[in-house]
């Protein structure tokens, strides 16, 4: 079972979300998703348990605990249908670019490189 944990305090390292699943049974893998730019803790994470009635017992038990002034949240984690994903890479190619008056940001033309030129200075 994925279980998703949210609203984590920012200091809190894996072991330590490991440790209080345990608790309750095997896990099999703890990850808190961090920044990839800053390295920093977004404030949730994701707990594996082999075991469904084990997850579903730690649901139940820690969701609304505190942990360090925080009252974290605590849920099944369900896979959103392919569908529902949304892109973030909506300005990319094409001929324009990102901004209307084309010449700056992420000018690629039809799938190149970036433009450089021909944008306003800022």
């Amino acid at each position: 079972m994925n279980i998703f944990v949210g609203n984590l305090p920012f200091s809190i390292e894996e072991a330590d979300l490991r440790e209080s699943f345990e608790a309750y049974g095997t896990v099999d893998s703890v990850k808190i998703i961090s920044d990839k730019f800053t390295g920093r803790s977004k404030g949730f994470g994701f707990v594996e348990m082999s075991n469904d009635d084990e997850g579903q017992k730690a649901i139940d038990e820690l969701n609304g605990a505190t942990v360090q002034s925080r009252n974290i949240v605590v849920n099944k984690s369900e896979p959103k249908p392919e569908g529902e994903r949304r892109s973030f890479n909506n300005n990319r190619g094409g001929s324009g670019g990102g901004r209307s008056g084309g010449g700056y940001g992420d000018n690629r033309g039809s799938g190149g490189g970036y433009n450089r030129g021909g944008g306003r200075d800022y």
